[in-house]
């Protein structure tokens, strides 16, 4: 194989995965897009070497294609699992505001736990504070 349909080839399969990877909206179909292209350039590279370019590239961006889209679900299902352990925890977050003795305004933010709220500095309340129980410590 010459060096220049190497290149060529790889320009080709750099410029295919910049379009195609460009409307996917998960990590399953980039993969599956990237994996697909890999897979056939590497398969058209080897099947050439046997005489066999076509079947090499059908082969290799079948098994590329398969392998990404694996890949990039794995990713999507972490993504997805990240985001509901964030929204989990916001909705687990009670925020009090409590005024100060100069008429500021402090905003205190809670942690449920159990039936009870626990305080950014650890402090555990049995139930949802009210102002004057968190001034003694968040307040001046």
């Amino acid at each position: 194989m010459t060096k220049n349909f190497v290149t060529i080839l790889t320009i080709v399969a750099v410029s295919l995965s910049s379009v195609l990877t460009g409307g996917c909206e998960s990590g399953a179909q980039t993969g599956a897009a990237l994996g697909g292209l890999t897979g056939a350039g590497i398969g058209a590279i080897v099947g050439h070497q046997s005489g066999r370019t076509t079947e090499g590239a059908l082969i290799g961006g079948a098994v590329g294609a398969g392998a990404g889209y694996m890949l990039g679900n794995e990713q999507d299902k972490k993504k997805a699992r990240a985001e509901r352990d964030f929204l989990r925890e916001e909705m687990n977050c009670v925020t009090v505001n409590m005024t100060n003795s100069n008429g500021s305004i402090s905003q205190v933010m809670l942690r449920k736990q159990g039936v009870g709220y626990i305080g950014t500095r650890g402090e555990y309340y049995n139930q949802l504070p009210t102002e004057d129980q968190l001034r003694p410590v968040y307040g001046f």
